[in-house]
This record gives structure tokens, sequence and C-alpha cells, in this order.
């Protein structure tokens, strides 16, 4: 029997980090110590009160239960203050939170509850796999908006409001960014937020990197801009905060048509995150948060010492203002090769692990993202042997 042709399956790309995964599973098969720092998986572990909640109410067998779709009314409850602390912007906990299970699973079925067939959506290129294939999987069209140095947001946005067929639906934004480390500030959600109130177009606003930033600036929330709760929903995460990747605790917040329309889809999907989980979440957001501070220090002191040993290496690279990621461009010299050759002979002869920027849209050629999810002292590691293999390229001219 042939393959089956699924319309789904079909419109989505090969995995392009495939390849580089592959490499480096066999070289670690092989016995090989490769410093990985391609996947955004925190190395850090769960501060000890959020696990001890959890271990507390896994023991009581009522917990076993089913739980909530939307999320248990405390820890909605404590999104919503955590919103109104941080931000002060203040959330109804009935009608603008859903717990969902990661940002990811949150904007996977927002873009099935509110994409037809044929849909225009906007998405920055490059960007965080989800944001575009979580449309194409509910059928959308994707339009992209090429992010880079040498681009002007608004103007891309314009371009491509102007010259869609039909008119776009949505709009995805991630501030600060995964891949590039980007951050914005309140005048451009302003911006951003009074052109798509001009055009009908909804603002879904993935903010999960919030609480990793190192210059001083908290970043804002899109929800901070008069208007922004008429067309935006915003997703967050406990993955990147509070270390809890593996526990896929997320929400979404905002508009109250959006929030409604994920909460009724996710009811035929799921029954929500283990009850436990949920428990030790809003004790994780209700808590001591000197956790977090600790966490974003421990980033920024990583940041330094990647920036620090790439500099003596020969690969100057912009120090991140924000996110556990550097947005690195190709050394000069190895600029030709594009960025999964490139990453492909870092793993080879550097034994270190990168993820090349064309597995997040075709704008990210000429980049790789390199992630802060080792101690210092790999990454010190990962720098001297990046900057010995450089140093045979001089040797062999």
């Amino acid at each position: 029997m042939s393959e089956p042709d699924f319309y789904r399956v079909k419109r989505l790309p090969p995995y392009l980090f495939a390849e580089v995964n592959e490499m480096k599973a066999a070289a670690r098969a092989a016995g090989e110590d490769i410093i990985d720092l391609g996947m955004g998986n925190p190395d850090l572990p769960t501060p000890a009160h959020i696990v001890d909640k959890l271990k507390e109410t896994v023991d009581d067998r009522r917990t076993h239960r089913y739980s909530t779709s939307r999320g248990i009314p405390g820890l909605r409850k404590a999104l919503a203050a955590y919103y109104q602390r941080r931000f002060g912007v203040s959330l109804d906990p009935e009608r603008e939170v859903v717990a969902t299970l990661g940002s990811k699973e949150g904007l996977a079925n927002l873009a099935q509850a509110i994409t037809a067939p044929g849909d225009v959506i906007l998405v920055p290129n490059p960007s965080y796999p989800i944001h575009p294939y979580g449309f194409m999987i509910a059928g959308a069209s994707v339009r992209h908006l090429p992010l880079g140095p040498d681009k002007d947001f608004m103007s891309e946005l314009a371009r491509a409001v102007q010259h869609s067929v039909p008119s776009p639906s949505a709009l995805v934004i991630n501030y600060p960014s995964n891949p590039t480390a980007q951050v914005v500030d309140r005048a451009f959600y302003r911006e951003v937020v009074d052109y798509c109130r001009r055009h009908g177009i909804w603002i879904l606003s993935d903010l999960a990197y919030a609480e990793i930033y190192f210059d001083g600036n908290p970043p804002p929330s899109i929800l901070e801009v008069d208007g922004a709760r008429d067309i935006a929903v915003e997703f967050s995460s406990l993955s990147k905060t509070y270390s809890m990747a593996g526990w896929r605790m997320g929400f979404a917040v905002g508009n109250e048509t959006l929030i409604g329309a994920l909460t009724r889809v996710k009811s035929y999907l799921d029954y929500g995150a283990f009850t436990p989980i949920q428990v030790a979440a809003t004790a994780a957001l209700n808590g001591p948060q000197d956790c977090v501070d600790e966490h974003r220090a421990i980033y920024r002191r990583r940041r330094d010492v990647l920036i620090e040993g790439l500099e003596a290496a020969g690969w100057p690279v912009p120090s991140p203002r924000a996110t556990m990621f550097a947005w690195a461009p190709l050394p000069e010299r190895l600029a030709h090769l594009g960025s999964m050759e490139f990453s492909k002979r870092l793993l080879t002869h550097a034994k270190v692990a990168v993820s090349p920027g064309i597995g997040f849209g075709e704008y990210g050629e000429g980049h790789v993202r390199i992630a802060l999810v080792e101690n210092e002292q790999r990454i010190r590691q990962a720098t001297r042997n990046i900057k010995r293999y450089f140093a045979t390229l001089s040797e062999t001219g």
C-alpha cells in the first residue's frame, strides 16, 4: 500500500533540525562528549517548594481523578494576580484566563478555534515553529513578515496587509523573541494594536520569556496597552520562569472572545493538566519569587561567559538582552556554508550542538541559535572547543 497522502501532514515541511539531531545522537552513542546548546531545554531544577507542593498534593487520592480543562479556579486566580502585580493588568479569572498544556498547546488549539481553511495569518520570520505551523495544520495560509536589523516591522506589516487576499485575520508576535532575542517596548505594542484594530486583525502575543531579561527593564505585556484587550490574547508559560518545562503548564489571557473560543475547543480535547501539577503551579505563582531572580542571574552569567568566550574565539556575537538564547550571525569566513552545514561542522569538529537558523524560517538563514542550557564550565569548554576548531581552519588556510 502506498503512503497515505494526509492533507495536514502534507502541508508540514521536513523537520529541519532532524539532521543535526541525528548526528548528535550518533556522536553520543559513539561515546563522544557533545555540549548541547541546541534545544532550549532548561537544565535548572524546578525550585524545591514547587516540587514539595506536587509531592504533598499527589498523595491526596482525590487529585487523581479528571481535572478541569480550563484550569482549577485557584490557578487561574494566581495567574490573574501575577498579571496584576507584574504588569498592572486586571484580568477576570473566569472569562479572561485559561490554563493550557504549555503555550504550544494553547497556540495550536486557538489556531484550530479561530481559523478557516484559506485564512491568511501573519507570522514573523524567523520564528518559533509552532507560530506558523500551528496555523498551517489548521488549514490557514501563512504570510511571513521578514525580521532583521534592516527590516522595519510596521512597514512589513503594512505591506503584507496591502497584498494579502483575503485580508489577514490574525497576527502572531513573540517578544522577547525566540529565536532572535529581540525585545520591544510599550510604544511598539501601541503602534501594532492601533494598526490591527483599524484593520480588524486579531493579535496573538507569545510572552514565554517575560522573566528572563538582563538589562533591568522587565519586558512589557501587550495587554498594558489601551485597546489591546479588544483584539489581543497573550500566551505565557511556567516552563522558563520556574524551570518547569516538562510540567507543561501554560496560560492564555486577554480578549474574552478568543479565550472563550480556546476554552471551548480545549473542552473537547483534554481534561487539563494533572491536578497536582496545577496545584504546584499555583504555589509557584503565589509563593516566593526569589527563585525567579536566581534563575535570571544564572542565565545572565551564562550569557556573559558565552559572549566573552566567542569573542575570544574570533566570533563576535551580539549580547542578548533577554531570553535564554543568543542569535549568532555565522562567522564571516564560514558564512558561505549556510547555517545547516555550519551547525554540522561545529558538531563534528568542536563537539558543540547549536540550532541552524534556517530551521526557524528562510529569514533565519545566516544565523545559528545558541541556548544557555549548560552550566558556565560547560559553556567555557564549548567556546574553547570552537576556538580550537577555528584555529585549525587558520592553519589550513
